[in-house]
C-alpha cells in the first residue's frame, strides 16, 4: 500500500468517532423525547413484589441509599438483604432501618451457599429462594431511588412480552475530580452506548443499578445459580432472558449511583476493571470500541494529514461533536447539569483510551477484597482463602413489621 494511499485510509478512519458521537446524540435526543411523551404510569399495575440486596460492607451513604428503597409509594413489596457474614458492618445499618421503618417489609439474611466464586449471586440464589413473590427486583449496594421507582420498574411487566427491566443511572459525587470523571463516565460514556444500541437493535444485557425480573423468566434461565462463576451477573441476566424472545425493557426512571472514589488511582481501577469485565463478556463489542476513542484518531489524523489546517478540523470536529453528545445526553437527557464540566469531557476520554489499550493484556480483577482472573467471563479465584459466602453458619436473622 502505497504512502498515499495509507494516509487518506486513516483520514477515512479517523471519521468514525465523530459518526458515532453525532449518532450517539441523536438515539439520545430520540429517547428522550419519546419519555417525554409518553402518559402517566398506571397506578392500577402494582403486583406485589420483593426487592432483593445482596449487600457486602458500607459505601459512603448506605443508609440513605436503603432508606430510599423504604419510601416507595407502591403496594405491597418486601425489601430482603442479604450479607455473607455475621460481622458485616452494614447489620448495623440494616437493623437501624428497621427500627426506622417499623410499617415496612423489612428482613435481614445472614449467610449464603458458598456455590460459586461470585459472591454477590451467591447471596442473589439464597434471596430468590427465600423471596415471597414472584417479581423480583434487584439492585446494587450503591444505588439511590426516587418515590416512583418501583411503579416505573414494574410497569412494563403489564406486556407479556418483557422478560426483563433494567434502569439507566447517574453519578451521585462526592466533589473530588476522580468523582466528578466517574460520573461523566455513566452520563456521557456508558448511557450514549446504551441509548445507541437500544435505538437500533433493543437491549440484550441488564446493568446491576436495576435487574427487574419475574421469578419464572428466572427459573427459565436456570436461575442465579447458572450465573455464580460469572463476574458481569447482571450481563449475563438480561442476555440469557433476551436470547430466550423476550424483551429487555428501559424505562423512564433514572436511579442514582454513589460515585465514591476519592483519587484518580482508584478511578482508574474501577475502569480498568469494568473494562477487563466487559473485553471477557462481549469480546468483538469491546473490539469495535476502538473505532470510538477520538483522542485515538485525532492523533493518528493529525500524522496522517497532508497539511496542519485539515489535523486542526479533526481536532475542531472531535471537540465538538464529542461535547454535543455530551450535553444531549447527560444535560438535556438525563438532567445532569454537566455545562461547566465539559472541559473535563477530554480528560476523560484520554484515560478512558489508556483503560481501553491496558484491558487488552489483563486478565485479573481485585473484587470485593479478592483477586480474580476471568476466563471467557467466569470468575477464577488467584487465591484459595477461606469461603467468601457461607463462612458462618446459614441462617435467618429477621425482623418484620407488615404494613398497616
Amino acid at each position: 500500500m502505497s504512502v498515499n494511499l495509507l494516509r487518506w485510509a486513516v483520514l477515512l478512519a479517523a471519521v468514525s468517532p465523530f459518526a458515532y458521537y453525532a449518532l450517539a446524540a441523536c438515539c439520545g435526543y430520540e429517547y428522550f423525547r419519546k419519555l417525554r411523551r409518553l402518559q402517566p404510569l398506571d397506578r392500577s399495575f402494582t403486583p406485589p413484589a420483593s426487592v432483593l440486596k445482596p449487600v457486602r460492607g458500607l459505601d459512603p451513604a448506605s443508609y440513605e441509599n436503603f432508606a430510599s428503597f423504604c419510601r416507595q409509594d407502591y403496594g405491597e413489596y418486601e425489601i430482603v438483604f442479604a450479607v455473607a457474614d455475621d460481622d458485616d458492618p452494614a447489620i448495623e445499618i440494616i437493623r437501624r432501618l428497621i427500627a426506622d421503618f417499623p410499617r415496612r417489609s423489612i428482613r435481614l439474611l445472614i449467610g449464603a451457599p458458598n456455590l460459586g466464586p461470585s459472591s454477590k449471586v451467591n447471596k442473589l440464589c439464597r434471596l430468590a429462594r427465600e423471596a415471597r413473590h414472584d417479581l423480583l427486583v434487584i439492585s446494587d449496594s450503591d444505588i439511590r431511588v426516587a418515590p416512583d421507582y418501583l411503579r416505573s420498574v414494574v410497569a412494563p411487566f403489564h406486556d407479556a412480552r418483557v422478560g426483563a427491566v433494567t434502569c439507566l443511572y447517574a453519578g451521585i459525587t462526592n466533589g473530588r475530580m476522580a468523582s466528578e470523571l466517574e460520573a461523566l463516565s455513566f452520563a456521557t460514556d456508558f448511557a450514549a452506548g446504551v441509548l445507541t444500541a437500544w435505538q437500533f437493535k433493543g437491549l440484550r444485557f441488564a446493568f446491576g443499578a436495576t435487574m427487574a425480573t419475574t421469578r419464572e423468566r428466572l427459573r427459565e434461565i436456570g436461575g442465579f445459580e447458572a450465573l455464580v462463576t460469572y463476574c458481569a451477573d447482571d450481563y449475563q441476566l438480561g442476555s440469557r432472558i433476551a436470547e430466550r424472545g423476550y424483551v429487555v425493557a428501559l424505562p423512564q426512571h433514572l436511579v442514582e449511583s454513589e460515585c465514591a472514589v476519592r483519587t484518580l488511582r482508584e478511578y482508574v481501577q474501577h475502569q480498568l476493571r469494568w473494562a477487563i469485565t466487559i473485553r471477557h463478556s462481549r469480546p468483538s463489542g469491546y473490539a469495535g470500541l476502538v473505532l470510538t476513542h477520538g483522542p485515538l484518531w485525532v492523533a493518528a489524523a493529525t500524522v496522517a494529514a497532508p497539511t496542519a489546517a485539515i489535523a486542526a478540523c479533526y481536532a475542531a470536529a472531535y471537540l465538538t461533536l464529542r461535547h454535543l453528545m455530551a450535553w444531549s445526553v447527560a444535560h438535556w437527557g438525563l438532567g445532569r447539569c454537566v455545562t461547566g464540566k465539559l472541559w473535563l469531557v477530554p480528560v476523560r476520554d484520554a484515560i478512558g483510551l489508556g483503560v481501553w489499550c491496558a484491558a487488552l493484556f489483563k486478565n485479573r480483577i481485585h473484587w470485593r477484597g479478592r483477586e480474580f482472573a476471568l476466563d471467557g467471563g467466569r470468575l477464577v479465584p488467584l487465591v484459595v482463602g477461606p469461603p467468601i459466602a457461607g463462612a458462618v453458619p446459614v441462617r435467618l436473622q429477621e425482623q418484620v413489621q407488615h404494613d398497616h
